[in-house]
């Protein structure tokens, strides 16, 4: 598959901060791809130099093959931005604005707006100083995923919405990647991600420290096991890669490492099972493995 983003030793300073240390990263065309990290890994950082509204320091970045700082007006054309953070024309109704937004992009599809808006349930006709940050966002939504472009850019996209919105949201990204969208989506909501990403990458420190599917990721972390016997479990403790056994409400309970699963639950049909239940690590499961110690050193600090 062809790429559509592709950055190099990607690196970015202000002052004595490096937000982006060599930061490698691919995204596939077609694909949505998850972009994690906590507020300061460089998420954002990233998003900005990708649009060319900051100059990289070192490495290359490149949409579409071409340079983002050197070639912006040009891939401004093939792409939509929203951010996390939307300020709107306050005199201008929230319809007049994504008017203005697509004809700036040369089409406007009215009949698509006026889908896209009943489905995020805005009221186009009221002045966006009225609207609350939600419908900000929404507004911003509607105006990217009506523009005719080959890439979303979306920087947390619905700070502000609510859950309903937010799987009407789930829904219009999923059609704009069927139509063969590609989309970088940068975002704290781990079960948006999980739902949506054919491909993640985990930031830390202005550095990529994860990347792969879903399911190539999770191979890297436990599958946490709860399971009913009849012989007692306890002796699971003392098998290769079992951790953290636990005896709760009758049943045991148990992680066990993806490499050995195979041969863990060959023990454990040996005890005879009566029932289990086997859950794969999430996301946060995931994103704790290179921020659980930075949440440990943050509690230690406040408890001293």
């Amino acid at each position: 598959m062809t790429d559509v983003i592709t950055t190099e030793g990607l690196v970015k300073t202000f002052g004595s901060v490096r937000a982006l240390d060599g930061l490698d990263m691919r995204v596939q065309q077609g694909q949505v791809h998850g972009f994690l990290g906590p507020n300061g890994a460089g998420k954002s950082t990233t998003m900005r130099v990708l649009l060319g509204l900051l100059r990289a320091d070192g490495g290359t970045a490149r949409l579409f093959g071409a340079d983002p700082w050197e070639d912006a007006v040009e891939l401004h054309r093939r792409l939509a931005y929203v951010p996390g953070d939307v300020e709107l024309w306050p005199t201008l109704t929230g319809g007049e604005a994504i008017d203005l937004l697509a004809r700036l992009r040369g089409h406007l599809d009215k009949r698509r707006k006026d889908d896209l808006c009943q489905r995020f349930d805005l009221d186009p006709s009221k002045k966006a100083r009225t609207y609350s940050k939600g419908n900000r966002q929404k507004v911003a939504l509607i105006s990217a995923l009506i523009s005719d472009v080959e890439l979303l850019l979306l920087d947390e996209p619905t700070a502000g919405l609510d859950p309903l919105m937010e799987l009407v949201f789930q829904q219009a990204i999923r059609e704009a990647r069927d139509a063969g969208t590609t989309v970088l989506l940068s975002s704290h909501i781990l079960a948006q991600v999980e739902v949506l990403a054919d491909t993640i990458s985990i930031i830390r420190e202005g550095r990529i420290v994860e990347t792969g599917t879903l399911r190539d990721l999770r191979h890297m972390t436990r599958t946490t096991v709860v399971v009913d016997t009849s012989e007692p479990a306890e002796v699971l403790a003392g098998v290769a890669g079992v951790h953290a056994l636990r005896r709760d409400d009758g049943l045991v309970t148990f992680e066990v490492d993806g490499d050995r699963v195979e041969s863990v639950m060959r023990e454990v049909a040996a005890l005879g099972v009566r029932s289990i239940q086997a859950h794969p690590p999430t996301l946060e499961q995931l994103l704790m493995r290179h921020y659980g110690d930075d949440l440990a050193a943050r509690g230690r600090r406040g408890v001293a």
